[in-house]
């Protein structure tokens, strides 16, 4: 395939914070999507899911609350259930946008569960805050059933969980053969649905994955030429948000080490894009990275806008 193919990691500014939201963000998210794949693109799509499962997981929560005879969903089912109802709207906006375009082009959403190690450090010291806030007692409950909790001075307890590092995409061969036949994949929403395996069976974990951190892995697994990761800004920042702010267009992996060491990069926000950027380039040196926002995609593809980050 002629085509150069690329994994689009899709942060929360393509997916809004709510339903509603939603409906409208994939739209103009379908047209920076639609841009690339007329550009000659091959995409593997994959999300954030922050704010879809914790609502999920908010939701299931109180149907126990007020029916007892409900069991409450675990984080791998409302980790699959954000991936569903994700993938459901993205896909359905894309397929439209192409269509409008005159492009027929199957747009396909995977289940894809994401194998984690259950010794992994994340899940002695988890920072994942997810869920409602609950009051003292309801918080209590959760500790006995092995859970992790924190306070919010004047708001309550809240969920943490863990964020174990990805070992193995479980379904990578139905996605790499979408992706071979120049389909538009949708795959690892949410940084995929951990799982932990144990004696060839897949038991869900109590966790969830880095969005970033998956998107690096899938496209060295598919071999991909590029990783796009579109996010809420334009480039990546030298002491961003300082008056000496400074735009960087183009950064090399050991220059990107550096600036990690200098602390210039967010934990949370840009620092774990720039080490999913390294992971990617360790296993494929000869792809690349572009980082900037869904209304730059456009713009950036023919090097007018983002961060280009490239192994030397």
């Amino acid at each position: 395939m002629s085509k150069k193919r690329a994994v689009v990691s899709l942060g929360h500014e393509a997916l809004g914070y709510t339903t509603l939201e939603q409906w409208d963000a994939v739209k103009l998210t379908a047209r920076a999507l639609a841009d690339l794949i007329e550009a000659d693109y091959q995409l593997t799509i994959t999300h954030s899911n922050g704010p879809q499962v914790s609502m999920i997981h908010k939701a299931m929560t109180e149907l126990r609350r007020v029916y007892i005879d409900y069991t409450p969903a675990p984080m791998c089912v409302c980790s699959a259930m954000s991936q569903g109802y994700v993938g459901y709207d993205i896909q359905n906006a894309l397929r439209a946008e192409l269509l409008c375009r005159g492009i027929s082009k199957t747009v396909s959403t995977i289940l894809t569960q994401v194998t984690v190690d259950p010794y992994d450090e994340a899940f002695y010291e988890p920072t994942k805050v997810i869920g409602r806030y609950m009051s003292k007692e309801d918080a209590e409950i959760e500790v006995k059933k092995g859970n992790y909790v924190i306070e919010k001075p004047g708001k309550g307890f809240r969920r943490v969980v863990a964020a174990p590092k990805p070992i193995d995409i479980v379904e990578i061969d139905a996605i790499r053969a979408l992706a071979d036949a120049d389909q538009a994949v949708i795959a690892c929403g949410g940084g995929g649905i951990p799982v932990i395996e144990q004696n060839h069976l897949l038991k869900g974990a109590s966790a969830v994955i880095e969005k970033d951190s998956i998107a690096g892995k899938l496209a060295g697994d598919l071999n991909a030429d590029e990783l796009i990761i579109l996010t809420s800004v334009p480039c990546v920042y030298k002491n961003f948000g300082a008056e000496n702010q400074e735009a960087l267009n183009k950064l090399t992996v050991a220059e990107s080490k550096e600036l990690i060491e200098e602390g210039h990069f967010e934990e949370g926000t840009m620092l774990p894009k720039i080490e999913a950027s390294i992971a990617y380039l360790a296993q494929n040196p000869s792809g690349s990275v572009l980082i900037t926002s869904i209304g730059n995609a456009a713009d950036a593809i023919k090097g007018k806008s983002g961060t280009v980050i490239t192994a030397h």
